[in-house]
């Protein structure tokens, strides 16, 4: 069964090829993409822009709670006080607590660390993770959650009434008129336009302004290598200071001085350069992989110590993790796709719920991922434990606000929270149905027919012949890539075939594509699931380049393909 077909539509106004050319020092061709992106930020021009320093970083206690934050974790330093941190065991949460440990331990504190395990225990400051918790160390003077803890409202009361401070820092959405009693909230999301940070970010910041209060020796440019990979890994916007500090953050990266994110990149085999796509599909993968199988320490233990033997030993446990995450992850869609062909109808049902006993609940939101690509639907994809309660994650199109449909659906789970796009929930097995019918009624009513169809937006016609490294070269300033700041695509008419396709591993499929006397080596990746049309096609295409024996070239990397056909007007997306 295939998704419904793809509307091609241009993003903002064409590129035209009166437009070539140069923008000062830069090719145009930056400044109309840039612009189709919304523009330049407020006071930045273009050489600020596609060159950002860490300099230009803003204030921190711009963010709300940030003064009351540094002056207790100050009197803990002081006072030479027990602190736990207590994190997340995804990427975020993990680069989250390194980072917080490494800052407190230049301090002269000595803070302890717990991760929640992601089956038994769930997201977050649940009951269960909280007295295991308690048993593992010292009753802490302070508790300080990283990417957790803002919806905590009860927890965190139970916490101060046992005598132990709360220090909540974390980018999740807080429940509207609701917050927890803690010594302080350190979350953008509740006042302040740094809304687009994930937790690490929100760390780096509090570091920034215990800096500010009080000097010492510790330099934070040697941890923002941690600050990209967490960013990266959690999808969060890759605009305003997520750029900045990833751009210098995956620049130190090949030379970092963390043994575990040098271990990754020897065992993901990174080549000594380091861009978002390798944090994304290297790094990333093999951290979380780690949680995915209730190991999230192990990840942990990777990115905190000292030792490089150590840290290899960890990289590649993270390594052999990430290949049974896999495994789990095509049992899972297999099944999942076969769900589908029974009931599922892509052009009469707006969303996809999904549910089993036999399925991995680490591995459940990269298939939902998968599946809402596909198909374009809203998507939560559930493991069932032998009580029937069922853990699932969901991931929506742009237009239906997760959090908003639980709030929604609310009746029909045991709980549920996270972003716009991600989020999660518990439910019992019997309410499934129920959820799965109100969530379409939630989709339906909100949102119109044309918003439901799948699309792909494309920024700018371009030639072949205009396809070389060194427009590559240029188009790298436009990094680092991301939610918010997507790949451009591009696409290219009336293009042939040099040669017939060759078929690779996941039916994956290489082509070596011509249009005029240029020629362009190009993958399309999973398109062999589904028959192709005759040549000639109009492709629509993002490029990279290809190392290979030693030679590099530019490569496309193939989004859709349809029959070629005659220019016609362009439709533009409307923001």
């Amino acid at each position: 069964m295939r998704a419904l077909p793809s509307k091609w539509i241009a993003r903002g106004e064409p590129f035209t090829r009166d437009d070539h050319g140069q923008s000062g020092s830069f090719p145009a061709i930056l400044e109309h993409l840039i612009r189709q992106r919304g523009g330049l930020p407020e006071g930045v021009d273009l050489e600020g822009y596609l060159r950002p320093k860490l300099k230009d970083l803003r204030d921190p206690f711009l963010i709300p709670d940030m003064r009351p934050a540094v002056e207790r974790l100050l009197h803990a330093v002081d006072h030479n006080e027990h602190i736990c941190i207590f994190g997340d065991y995804d990427v975020d949460g993990v680069a989250s607590i390194t980072l917080m440990r490494r800052i407190l331990m230049a301090y002269g504190l000595s803070p302890r660390h717990f991760i929640p395990k992601r089956g038994p225990e769930g997201y977050g400051l649940s009951k269960e993770a909280l007295e295991r918790c308690m048993n593992e160390g010292p009753k802490p003077d302070l508790l300080l959650t990283v990417d957790c803890g803002t919806v905590s409202i009860d927890e965190v009361s139970a916490l101060q009434k046992d005598g132990i401070d709360v220090l909540i820092v974390d980018h999740h959405e807080p429940i509207p008129g609701k917050r927890p009693d803690c010594c302080a909230l350190v979350n953008p999301k509740c006042g302040s336009d740094f809304t687009y940070l994930c937790a690490a970010g929100v760390v780096f910041k509090l570091g920034h302004a215990m800096l500010l209060t009080r000097r010492i020796d510790l330099d934070l440019k040697q941890l923002i290598d941690l600050v990209a990979v967490a960013t990266i890994s959690d999808i969060v916007p890759m605009v305003g200071e997520n750029r900045l500090m990833v751009r210098h953050g995956l620049r130190f990266l090949p030379n970092t001085m963390n043994p575990g994110l040098r271990a990754l990149q020897d065992v993901t085999g990174m080549n000594g350069s380091a861009t978002s796509m390798d944090v994304g599909f290297r790094i990333g993968p093999r951290l979380n992989a780690a949680g995915r199988m209730d190991k999230p320490e192990e990840a942990l233990a990777t990115l905190i110590t000292d030792c490089g033997r150590e840290a290899r030993g960890f990289a590649e446990k993270l390594d052999s993790y990430n290949k049974q995450r896999q495994k789990h992850e095509g049992d899972i869609r297999k099944d999942a796709l076969a769900m589908l062909s029974e009931s599922f109808d892509p052009a009469r049902d707006p969303v996809i719920v999904l549910g089993s006993r036999e399925w991995h609940h680490g591995v459940v939101g990269i298939v939902a991922s998968r599946l809402m690509r596909q198909y374009h639907k809203p998507t939560f994809v559930i493991s069932i434990d032998d009580n029937g309660i069922g853990k699932g994650s969901g991931r929506s199109i742009e237009g239906v606000s997760l959090v908003e449909a639980l709030r929604n659906c609310s009746a029909d789970l045991l709980a549920g929270g996270g972003h716009a796009m991600a989020a999660g929930l518990s439910i019992h097995e019997d309410k499934i149905d129920s959820f799965r019918e109100h969530f379409a009624r939630f989709v339906l009513e909100n949102t119109d027919e044309e918003q439901r169809q799948p699309k792909l937006t494309y920024d700018a016609e371009i030639p072949f012949s205009e396809l070389s490294l060194d427009f590559l070269d240029s188009y790298d300033l436009l990094q680092p890539f991301g939610n918010s700041n997507p790949q451009p695509v591009f696409i290219s008419r009336n293009v042939k075939l040099s040669r017939p396709p060759v078929h690779m591993k996941n039916n994956h499929l290489r082509f070596m594509l011509r249009q005029g006397l240029t020629e362009h080596d190009a993958v399309f990746f999973s398109g062999g699931e589904h028959p192709l049309p005759d040549p000639p096609w109009d492709v629509a295409f993002t490029i990279d380049r290809n190392h290979f024996r030693g030679r590099t070239t530019l490569q496309l990397i193939i989004q859709d393909v349809r029959p070629a056909k005659t220019p016609e007007p362009l439709r533009v997306l409307q923001h």
